[in-house]
């Protein structure tokens, strides 16, 4: 998935692909959803010359969030929430990662115009962007805030909504194409509400890489993420099987809207645009207190 909760299998590997840069394969860990198999599909695929072999893991970002905070891993998407927690050990790479606009995370109900006041709401994780910018939507617009918070992952939300074993849930990605087929009503959207109060795009996933790499190795991998993407779109069918094969019997019809609309112009480059919201995303979390504050030039590259 795009930031962030990812229904993915955890731990699944493929191994090392056949990269043609020197030296030993990354450790790599991204989710198996369509945005991020489409980025990454050339690169561990050995299609991107120079770049190095890669060693990849499957996992749901709840998972590779973690990997992150014990300083497993040499390159990881993750979270932007989990950011101010690991960037002394890791650096945000300025590609590959997930942001846009109309794209955010959606909180379902069973019934129109629920209330979520003391009620229990299901989130993919804690540690998401996702529940992030629940909790500051939350703060503005639920008086009194809502009852538990249950993590579960991704591909069980929705179930739990239908069936009521949970009162809402906060879901990403391919719901937002997917969710009526359950049933469900959106309550609300965490996007609009961030573009509305901040002008941004929003922050869902970031690629992350180790800082003992070194400058000069950081640089590479940024160049070939960015010639990963950009392999990609020059030619869409060459990762289709790639992409349909690791996405969960996803419709391919969903496959082409996930990709769409979560591989972007951000993807190539963050950009001025990208950094500002990723910036403007913790700055607002660490006032009130939901995140440790960040040193000025904890973003640089």
């Amino acid at each position: 998935m795009t930031d962030d909760a990812n229904g993915g299998t955890p731990g699944g590997r493929t191994g090392s692909s056949g990269g043609t840069g020197g030296g030993s394969a990354l450790r790599i860990a991204y989710s198996p959803c369509p945005n991020d198999t489409f980025v990454f599909h050339a690169w561990a695929h050995g299609q991107v010359p120079g770049a190095p072999p890669l060693d990849v893991t499957f996992a749901d970002i709840d998972i590779t969030n973690g990997m992150a905070e014990r300083g497993e891993g040499d390159v990881l998407k993750v979270s932007y929430a989990v950011l101010p927690w690991v960037l002394d050990e890791y650096t945000l790479l300025p590609c590959g990662g997930a942001l846009g606009r109309g794209c955010g995370p959606l909180v379902l109900t069973r019934e129109p115009g629920a209330d979520l006041a003391g009620k229990t709401v299901a989130v993919p994780s804690e540690r998401s962007t996702a529940y992030l910018l629940f909790r500051l939507w939350a703060a503005a617009e639920v008086p009194g805030g809502v009852g538990e918070v249950v993590v579960m992952p991704f591909h069980e939300i929705m179930p739990a909504v239908r069936d009521g074993r949970v009162d809402a849930g906060l879901v990403i990605h391919e719901a937002r194409f997917t969710y009526r087929n359950y049933g469900l009503h959106k309550l609300a959207d965490m996007g609009e509400h961030w573009e509305a109060t901040t002008g941004l795009p929003i922050p869902l996933g970031a690629i992350i890489a180790r800082r003992s790499l070194g400058k000069e190795r950081l640089q590479e991998l940024a160049a070939a993420a960015r010639d990963s993407v950009r392999r990609a779109w020059d030619d869409p069918r060459a990762s289709r099987a790639y992409v349909l094969a690791h996405s969960q019997e996803m419709d391919p019809a969903v496959a082409d809207q996930h990709i769409a609309l979560y591989v972007n112009e951000f993807t190539a480059d963050l950009g001025e645009d990208g950094y500002a919201a990723v910036r403007g995303l913790l700055t607002r979390a660490a006032e009130q207190g939901l995140v440790p504050p960040l040193a000025e030039d904890a973003l640089a590259f």
